[in-house]
């Protein structure tokens, strides 16, 4: 009798610790992921995140045996598909792929249903990409110094195209603006495709694009490219100039795409992420995907973190200097 009431007693108990321990175990990554993982894109299928992240997944698969899966949500300049993660689990199996989007839209949207910074921990910044100023080919200017001279005298006249406001393709133009106290008027679109459409007509006359989206046009003699955004020239058309060095000193833009799991995720799993996707991108089949303009990176979480307080302030604090105004004013 005395077993039978030992045993009444202790099994409650194991029982507890075992659920305990399960929980430790889990919150520890040791058998993280034991299911499929969901990475939120927010953008629509076969843009730059789907291109970019599918070899990543199968070289994990290959080696790990573990599957990610994408699930697009795009929308209202990508905070639809951010905030799902934001408001997910902290257990690792909903991240998110984020760009520059991420940093730029708390500036120009005051009342997102999330913080970019406290609501969310950084994984690893995947990669860069370089981008390029570009006008019609038909356009009188063939340098920077060329199109700023003529912003200058003609302030207002010039339109720059770009895909929605306080988009990747807006506030790098206004930063170009800002450092050379010159004025363009920006045509927000509403798909990327229409806007390079209308920069060939010249229905628009100037624009920011990566390179996967207008060399081919610059080769067909349809655009011209007047500077490379980033601070350094890219090995994929070294004679091309930056936008810095021909006169604006301090501009530096580029692209990017990294990913992020929900604010209080186990540091564990934070770091069995990042492991996994770092050893991915050393992939020799991941490296072929490489379009021109791309700069493979391979972060660890507290360096793309630095990146994003720093990107957010900057962002931010151009918003405040020239005066522009945010949604809802």
């Amino acid at each position: 009798m005395r077993l039978l009431k030992l045993a009444i007693f202790l099994c409650p108990a194991l029982a507890a610790c075992s659920v305990t321990a399960l929980a430790l175990a889990q919150s520890s990554g040791d058998d993280y992921p034991a299911k499929p993982v969901t990475i939120a894109v927010p953008f629509a299928a076969g843009a730059s995140h789907d291109r970019m992240l599918r070899p990543y997944m199968q070289s994990i698969l290959e080696s790990t045996g573990k599957i990610f899966l994408l699930a697009f949500k795009p929308g209202a300049g990508t905070t639809i598909g951010t905030a799902s993660v934001a408001q997910a689990a902290p257990d690792g199996y909903t991240i998110v792929s984020a760009s520059p989007a991420f940093v730029m839209t708390p500036s120009v949207y005051p009342d997102l249903p999330y913080d970019n910074v406290k609501d969310f921990a950084p994984i690893s910044l995947l990669s860069e990409q370089a981008w390029l100023l570009v006008v019609p080919a038909s356009s009188p200017y063939k340098t920077v110094s060329e199109y700023i001279a003529y912003a200058k005298a003609h302030p207002g006249e010039l339109n720059w195209s770009s895909s929605g406001k306080g988009s990747a393709t807006h506030l790098p133009g206004e930063f170009l603006h800002y450092l050379t106290k010159t004025k363009v008027t920006f045509v927000h679109y509403k798909t990327g495709p229409q806007r390079l459409l209308d920069l060939i007509s010249g229905r628009v006359q100037v624009t920011m694009a990566s390179f996967a989206n207008v060399m081919g046009h610059i080769k067909a003699g349809r655009m011209r490219a007047l500077g490379v955004t980033t601070d350094k020239r890219v090995s994929d058309w070294p004679e091309m100039p930056t936008i810095e060095e021909q006169g604006v000193p301090g501009y530096n833009f580029s692209s990017w795409i990294g990913l992020l799991a929900p604010a209080r995720t186990p540091p564990a799993i934070i770091n069995k992420l990042n492991a996994m996707f770092v050893n991915a991108y050393n992939d020799p089949n991941v490296r072929k995907i490489r379009e021109a303009g791309d700069i493979f990176v391979g972060s660890t979480p507290e360096e793309f973190r630095r990146r994003i307080v720093t990107e957010t302030d900057q962002w931010r604090k151009l918003i405040k200097e020239t005066g522009m105004k945010v949604e809802g004013q």
